[in-house]
């Protein structure tokens, strides 16, 4: 093949702050190999504020790295990457996913401070374009957290949470999740799970659970972060203008402006034209569940289920009552105020010292909208997992700023989840397409954890599950995404 090569690169995913800061760059297409038809993908990968930890938590974060590229002005396709021929910088891992379609890459040994990962490469395996096409190829990488194998707990305990799991016929103790074997779901003995029904939304009390639903025994990934205005605009724009006409969160059925509605600021004025936002870090809001699927698919990620959230929060300790992510019961309850508002460097005044601290009703009161992601890592004096708002691996915001809508076990289409990852090809019309996902009509199969920035402080806690198996089909100011992958 006699290829003629323009490089474009685009960042999936950037923030500049304390907090966080992830950024590709220097991209280039290195030692092609005509007759095996592969290319090596050079590039650097740098953020800030990275870890690998052999106790505690014992976990890492990582970038989950994918390719898209198009020639002759085409449409973007998907990278399907190998499993060989892959250099890693000096310091790094780089783990290509057993289905091709992106990497894993982490620091090699336990350490903590800022990546920066040069000459990396990644082989494409191009498969067939035609000669003398022009290729351009962008480079997306996303902040990932891993959460390790383990025994973990859901629900229990006396508490103001709706809905929460428990044990059985034991309505204060906690269930522990032991393996991702199939768990029975009923209101008797003490080995099954059941949850209470304070109101309609936790779901059917049927089940079981089966065995392929993701209970989150096993090691998975998850965004360190809420998906940020900058990277649904960088997905967007890569769409179709049919795609874009059904993903554009502007029409009616979302914020219905190309105004800034409740601090959404993305615009389209649609066509060929590209979206922009003027708060790129901003976490993401107005997202419907046919969005997410579409974005999760695209970056070949997966929803992440309910008992996953409870984990990713919670960790392997012991439930606390009445806990939110960072582990106790103790909120912040300040009226936030910001300087450098929408900006990178957008950062809270008044953060209350040696408490845990979220964006909910009482301190957006006078905000009115989702915060930057990373925020409350970047405004916090002790860096203390209370004051960042951070769960016990590292993952931020999973208290308020945006609700996590997860795979929930309340209702058939949730417990026939089997974890099935995107593949990074969405359809015609801009829909997701991987098989046993929640509906992304109707919502169905979802429902919300965690609260946002307009609920009550209740919503926040890890076991409440007021909204866990509610169906909203569009996107509102409350709903924002974030997704996941299994460790392989």
């Amino acid at each position: 093949m006699k290829t003629k090569i323009t490089l474009l690169f685009t960042l999936l995913s950037f923030w500049f702050s304390t907090a966080n800061n992830i950024n590709v760059s220097n991209i280039s297409l290195e030692n092609f190999d005509s007759v095996n038809n592969w290319v090596q993908v050079e590039f650097d990968l740098s953020w800030e504020n990275s870890w690998r930890l052999s106790s505690g938590p014992s976990n890492w974060d990582a970038a989950w790295v994918f390719i898209k590229y198009r020639y002759d002005g085409g449409t973007w396709r998907h990278c399907s990457l190998s499993q060989v021929d892959n250099v890693a910088a000096a310091g790094s891992i780089v783990d290509v996913s057993a289905d091709t379609y992106g990497a894993f890459v982490y620091r090699d040994v336990e350490g903590s401070g800022t990546n920066t990962f040069q000459d990396m490469r990644l082989r494409w395996d191009i498969g067939s374009i035609p000669d003398d096409a022009v290729i351009d190829v962008q480079v997306f990488a996303i902040e990932m957290v891993n959460i390790p194998q383990g025994t973990f707990s859901v629900g229990g305990k006396s508490g103001d949470e709706q809905n929460k799991f428990h044990r059985g016929s034991s309505s204060n103790f906690e269930f522990f999740v032991t393996s991702e074997a199939e768990i029975t779901v009923t209101n008797s003995g003490t080995t099954n799970l059941y949850y209470t029904s304070d109101n309609g939304g936790g779901g059917d009390h049927l089940g079981p659970v089966p065995a392929a639903f993701k209970k989150g025994f096993d090691a998975f990934y998850i965004m360190k972060y809420e998906v940020s205005e900058a990277q649904w605009v960088a997905y967007f724009n890569l769409l179709t203008e049919v795609q874009k006409v059904n993903r554009d969160l502007t029409d009616a059925t979302h914020k219905n402006s190309d105004n800034a509605v409740s601090r959404n600021t993305i615009s389209w004025t649609g066509g060929s034209n590209n979206a922009t936002t003027t708060a790129p870090d901003r976490a993401v809001s107005y997202i419907s569940p046919a969005d997410m699927n579409s974005y999760l698919d695209w970056s070949a990620l997966r929803p992440m289920t309910e008992l996953e959230f409870e984990k990713a929060s919670r960790g392997p300790i012991a439930v606390h009552q009445g806990e939110f992510a960072w582990g106790n019961d103790n909120i912040a309850t300040s009226d936030y105020t910001l300087s450098f508002s929408g900006q990178t460097n957008e950062i809270i005044n008044n953060l209350d010292p040696l408490t845990g601290n979220a964006s909910y009703l009482t301190t957006d009161a006078s905000i009115n909208g989702p915060l930057r992601c990373g925020i409350f890592a970047a405004s916090a004096i002790n860096k203390s997992r209370e004051e960042t708002g951070g769960s016990y691996y590292g993952v931020m915001e999973l208290s308020g700023n945006l609700y996590e809508r997860c795979v929930s076990v309340g209702n058939p289409v949730g417990r026939s989840f089997t974890g099935n990852h995107g593949n990074g090809v969405i359809s015609y019309s801009g829909s997701g397409t991987a098989s046993l996902w929640p509906n992304s009509t109707t919502g169905n199969g979802y429902g919300f954890r965690g609260g946002s920035w307009l609920n009550s402080e209740n919503f926040l806690r890890i076991s409440d599950r007021f909204d866990a198996a509610t169906d909203i089909a569009t996107g509102n100011s409350r709903l924002g995404l974030r997704g996941a992958r299994t460790a392989q």
